[in-house]
């Protein structure tokens, strides 16, 4: 599993947001077919369960972002006054 994630480090070191993007794509489709899949009486505690994975994961993701945003803005900030 250690080298799996490592690999998994080394590719993300020479991916473009453009891969990223792809990456997300492909996610996104997996989701939705995997959903097709769901019975009738399981598609309610799914909707569930991915709606708490998303909030949480988006959360996180958006977290992250706003935090460079806020870094960046920072060090112009910076920059001007010296």
């Amino acid at each position: 599993m250690k080298k799996l994630m490592g690999w998994a480090e080394d590719y993300l070191k020479i991916c473009t947001w453009k891969d990223m993007a792809l990456l997300k794509f492909c996610l996104g489709s997996l989701g939705v077919l995997i959903g097709l899949q769901v019975t009738k009486q399981r598609k309610k505690p799914a909707a569930w369960i991915a709606g708490i994975i998303f909030v949480v994961t988006y959360a996180a993701v958006m977290g992250k972002f706003i935090g460079t945003i806020l870094r960046s803005q920072d060090a112009q900030r910076e920059e001007e006054f010296s």
